[in-house]
């Protein structure tokens, strides 16, 4: 058979991601702060776009309104306007005047007359006061050390070796810089380096520049003078104590029970943590994407916040008045490429919109138990399963669903949180959400007694007898290790002890 060129033409569908639609697939997951931050951007970048503040772009004055009894007290008021005292005069009457009442702040007036607010709250040089001016900022603790370290050091090798220190620090005032390493950065002696770290430990909250929690509690009870043999001894097995391990703490340091319990009363009474007293950073409360609420009618009412959403829309006069400016195809250009973004980025943040209120609500409709009983009636599901309701992709719910929060009755909850694995029911029955076993397990571990302290194997047998829900003892301990609650021994040893010192 010889071979030889032709021409075919052949018709075949293909999926192909567009810039455009790559970027609408990213808006999806993007959680509130980080969309509005993204439509900032995108007003400042093209000029069509502008935010909607609720009035139509193009609205009519509205007619003036006939003459009603409202207008006719304000001309009554205006004519009489001679006869009516102002707020001066009758303050002066019942000498309530500012310099009566607040001196102080009637002669600062005097020296700064645009300090002084009128009864709107303006200043009289007619700017509203910011608020920021009447809060007071929480201390950061690099700058509250810095101050310090400025009057303990007193040469400027060692304030550099300080600056380089603080700037180790974690949030809780730990030291994680390599003493060794930083050495060999600055050029310096590591006994110089500790020389300036011992320093630092004195420093104000008393604790910081530790290295290790037991530097920590070591650097506060030495300053209170309370740091012994027996003491350091102490700090040398908190591994003992976090086991509570009472009758081999007592062999080890050699005291009998009253001194173990007065000495772990003080370790008590100690911050483990004393850099968490300052600021760190902005903390970012959690708003709510959807809001669940029950209707009249007894069924749920899901509705987006439309507080966080951003509303954009697109200037089209403003795009018809410049395009008949435009002086070249490469400006005609520009304005077309503005409108057809535009236009994109409006029609992404409706479809996000509805794909989150979609979303929402048959979330809303699988968990009804949960919303009704509580978590004991979460059932299990999965991302396909609503997918599937839903008529989208898997992909599209993942997203759809990845940092957004819902508040409901129960409480505020990730959307995340809905999704659980399921558990078989032994006797045959609906299947267990995996949080409502663990929530379950939190139960009975809650509800126990120091006499009947509850192993593995029982909570396993206690789920199969209760709710025909059968797990290993290993899956136990699983779930019970990630709600971070001990083992059976250390619990009872944890409520002796509490007997004992109560």
């Amino acid at each position: 058979m010889a071979l030889s060129p032709r021409l075919e033409f052949r018709q075949a569908q293909s999926l192909t991601l567009t810039p455009q639609l790559m970027q609408s697939i990213r808006l999806l997951q993007l959680s509130h702060l980080e969309l509005n931050s993204f439509v900032e951007e995108e007003l400042l970048r093209n000029p069509l776009l502008e935010r909607e503040d609720g009035a139509a772009p193009d609205a009519e004055p509205a007619e003036a309104p006939e003459r009603s009894t409202e207008i006719s007290a304000y001309e009554d008021t205006v004519d009489r306007g001679d006869r009516i005292q102002d707020a001066d005069s009758i303050a002066d009457g019942y000498d309530t005047a500012v310099d009566n009442v607040f001196p102080d702040q009637s002669a600062q007036d005097q020296l700064n007359p645009a300090s002084r607010l009128d009864r709107n709250g303006a200043s009289a040089a007619g700017e509203a006061p910011d608020i920021d001016q009447f809060v007071a900022s929480r201390p950061v603790l690099s700058e509250h050390l810095e101050g310090q370290s400025n009057f303990i050091l007193r040469t400027p090798a060692d304030r550099l070796i300080a600056r380089h220190l603080i700037d180790g620090l974690n949030e809780a005032g730990y030291l994680t810089t390599d003493l060794e390493a930083l050495a060999d950065q600055l050029g310096a002696e590591l006994a110089d380096i500790e020389a300036v770290l011992a320093a630092l430990q004195g420093c104000d909250p008393v604790g910081v520049f530790a290295r290790t929690v037991p530097e920590c509690l070591a650097i506060q009870l030495r300053e209170r003078n309370r740091l012994d043999p027996m003491m350091q001894a102490l700090l040398g097995n908190l591994g003992m104590v976090a086991e509570h391990d009472m009758a081999g703490l007592m062999r080890v340091l050699g005291c009998d029970r009253e001194d173990l319990l007065d000495m772990l009363g003080e370790l008590r009474r100690l911050d483990p943590r004393p850099g968490l007293a300052f600021d760190s950073g902005p903390v970012e409360t959690v708003v709510p994407d959807v809001f669940v609420r029950r209707g009249p009618d007894g069924a749920w009412q899901i509705e987006l916040n439309s507080e966080v959403l951003p509303r954009v829309l697109v200037n089209r006069v403003y795009y018809a008045s410049v395009t008949r400016q435009a002086r070249g195809p490469g400006e005609k250009a520009f304005l077309s490429d503005c409108l057809a973004t535009a236009n994109w980025l409006t029609k992404s943040l409706d479809q996000r919109a509805q794909t989150i209120l979609k979303a929402s609500a048959e979330i809303v409709r699988q968990q009804d138990g949960f919303l009704t009983h509580g978590i004991a009636h979460l059932k299990p599901m999965t991302l396909r399963m609503v997918a599937e309701a839903i008529d989208m992709h898997e992909s599209t719910v993942s997203r759809v669903t990845a940092n957004k929060y819902m508040a409901t009755p129960r409480g505020l909850f990730e959307m995340k949180y809905f999704f659980t694995t399921a558990i078989a029911a032994s006797d045959g029955g609906n299947d267990h959400s995996a949080e409502a076993v663990r929530h379950r397990i939190r139960q009975l571990i809650e509800a126990e007694l120091v006499t009947a302290v509850l192993s593995d194997d029982t909570i396993a047998d206690l789920l199969k007898q209760e709710q025909g829900i059968e797990l290993a003892r290993r899956t136990v301990a699983k779930y019970r290790e990630g709600m971070n609650i001990p083992s059976s021994v250390m619990r009872r040893r944890r409520m002796k002890n509490a007997q004992q010192m109560a």
